[in-house]
């Protein structure tokens, strides 16, 4: 503590540090420790879920690593993945693994040229695509990439064209590859996003993994041991390509928890896989939380019960609050009265939220960005724990957590255990622990170049800690914006509390060197359908709506709340109202969908600066 501020927090480990073994031990560990528990379970054309116990996932992980040791890929050689949140993608991570290789993930929306950066710059031997038009994309590029060798599609027999080759590969050769690969061996390498320039490939070794995932597991104890009859189990939709799904994935077979996989989070497809599965937590960024909340509010409205569904919401966030107090000792908890109220809401509206994520979720671990105090508060009170985090591709994901029956909403929690956390002078994040990555990949190098100062990676992002060391995230130290008044204004909690009103896609706040604050706004199209419907608006093209006076009041009023966060030198003036989405297609978002700031300013340039001239 320095001058009555926090500075630095320090969580002793909950479990002890791997010192032998990898990744690619945990299924076979598993089939040795408890052969008949369910691990996975896969979806069949027919809808149905089938269940793979551990003794029969690690017999498929041995036949898939014998193939790619029959195809000649030697120890530390990496093989790129590039497919969509399916079963297929953690076999082949594991096989991989297995077999003392490297994996390498590649977002499925990638353009062209970022696949062929993150092949070429990681040397992939390899790649395991889905379908045929990432085959087509990478056929194009193999003149431009000498090192590699093989090329295979999941929907057209990859892993029985593995199985098939490795047949005659004995066991023992799997055996001798994880007997040759220890915790401090390259496990995989993540290219970061690349907002502002080329991604970089961060180095995660399996010990990162395994400090990372032993002692978030054992943290998270009601998520991932299920203290109640209902064994624990998640769907994961989130893309395997990010650090985030990645950690969950690894930690489900690690806790021997059943993991699942959906490939699709267009809306009506994931609702219908999540039905089908009905897990009892869920990893998620806000945008689901938030659009599994809007939708239940369009329904409500829809139904002409909107009044009621807003009495039920500041019913939920009052209990969230009360919860939170009663669990720090600042309040006696939920009064009698509001505990009525929260029963007879529950049929009509919690359970239905419940109903919408599975009708078995009791826990959701939030990530990616600040979730936001009022939608965290709403889903405590609707009987969903929220567990917030903060993390980085370089520190193998989450870096803080919201501690069990300690939270603190508003806040993403405390260092994951056998961490530390330190605030620098000038306001930013620095980390430490088992879980940060070894450097970034220098392809010159055939290695990682270590990026640490004595241990402490520079985030690169802006925090305060309080009194219980509790982090809060308050900003991006590149993109604080400076105004030409001299005011310095962090735009990530703007963005965030507008991208959280059911109309509103995106949004980029804006400044920089500029007399003050506006914004570019884009309109979210479930939101939009529906606002259109309740207003009879139909027939309006979308440049007759950005102009559409009522669209521009209710867009105006978000604005109006969004702002009650801020002073008025930092209040958003004004807004443009653009008629398409940003998106990963149009390059305006990454695939991990942050904003590409430069692109998006260079692309509406015209609308930015219509917002500085004189009216």
């Amino acid at each position: 503590m320095v001058g009555g501020t926090v500075r630095e927090v320090y969580v002793p480990p909950l479990a002890p540090p791997v010192h032998s073994g990898s990744l690619g031990d945990i299924p076979f560990t598993n089939a040795i420790e408890a052969p008949a528990e369910i691990v996975l379970s896969r979806k069949q054309p027919s809808g149905n879920w089938h269940d793979l116990t551990a003794a029969e996932f690690a017999v498929q992980v041995r036949a898939v690593a014998k193939g790619l040791i029959a195809y000649g890929l030697h120890p530390g050689e990496r093989v790129a993945i590039m497919a969509r949140t399916t079963y297929e993608w953690t076999l082949i991570d594991f096989a991989a693994w297995a077999a003392g290789l490297v994996t390498v993930p590649i977002y499925p929306t990638s353009s062209a040229r970022q696949v062929q950066w993150i092949l070429d710059d990681s040397g992939a031997r390899a790649c395991v695509v889905e379908n045929v038009d990432e085959t087509r994309l990478i056929s194009g590029l193999r003149t431009q990439l000498s090192g590699l060798d093989h090329l295979w599609q999941f929907n057209t027999g990859a892993v029985s064209q593995l199985v098939a080759a490795g047949r005659d590969v004995p066991d023992t050769a799997v055996d001798e590859r994880r007997a040759a690969t220890g915790p401090y061996d390259l496990a995989t390498l993540i290219y970061t996003s690349g907002t502002t320039g080329r991604p970089k490939g961060c180095a995660l070794t399996h010990a990162n993994f395994f400090a990372e995932v032993d002692n978030a597991v054992e943290l998270l104890h009601p998520v991932f041991k299920s203290v109640s009859e209902e064994p624990a189990s998640t769907l994961l939709f989130l893309p395997l390509s990010h650090v985030f799904g990645r950690m969950v994935a690894v930690g489900c077979l690690r806790a021997r928890v059943r993991l699942g996989h959906a490939p699709s989070i267009r809306t009506d497809d994931l609702l219908a896989d999540l039905a089908g599965f009905r897990p009892t937590f869920l990893l998620a960024i806000p945008y689901v939380l938030e659009k599994v909340y809007n939708t239940g509010r369009a329904t409500a409205e829809k139904m002409g019960r909107a009044s009621s569904f807003d009495r039920a919401a500041r019913i939920a966030r009052s209990y969230g609050e009360a919860i939170e107090a009663k669990e720090h000792g600042t309040g006696a908890g939920p009064g009698v009265a509001l505990k009525a109220a929260r029963k007879f809401y529950d049929p009509l509206v919690y359970r239905r939220i419940r109903a919408a994520l599975g009708g078995k979720v009791r826990h959701v671990l939030s990530g990616g960005s600040p979730l936001g105090h009022r939608l965290a508060a709403f889903y405590t009170g609707a009987g969903i724990e929220i567990f917030e985090g903060y993390g980085l591709t370089e520190s193998t994901a989450a870096a803080t957590i919201t501690p069990p029956l300690r939270p603190r909403i508003g806040t993403v929690g405390w260092p994951l255990p056998g961490s530390a956390v330190r605030i620098a002078d000038d306001g930013e994040i620095l980390l430490y622990g088992g879980h940060i990555f070894s450097g970034y990949w220098d392809a010159a190098l055939g290695a990682a170049r270590p990026v640490t100062d004595q241990g402490w990676l520079a985030t690169g992002d802006l925090g305060s800690l309080d009194a219980d060391g509790y982090l809060t995230i308050t900003g991006r130290k590149k993109e604080i914006i400076v105004t030409t008044g001299g005011k310095n204004v962090a735009p990530a909690p703007l963005e965030d509390r507008l991208r959280s009103h059911p109309l509103v896609g995106q949004c980029m706040v804006i400044g920089d060197n500029r007399p003050y604050i506006t914004a570019l706004i884009t309109l979210e199209p479930d939101g939009l359908a529906h606002w259109r419907q309740m207003h009879k608006k139909q027939d309006l093209l979308p440049q007759q709506l950005v102009r559409d006076e009522l669209l521009l009041a209710d867009i105006q009023r978000a604005v109006d709340d969004a702002n009650e966060l801020v002073s008025r030198a930092e209040s958003i003036r004004r807004f443009a109202l653009l008629p398409a989405d940003f998106s990963v297609e149009t390059g305006h978002l990454t695939p991990s969908l942050k904003l590409r700031r430069a692109a998006v300013a260079r692309d509406f340039s015209e609308d930015i600066a219509g917002l500085y001239e004189s009216r």
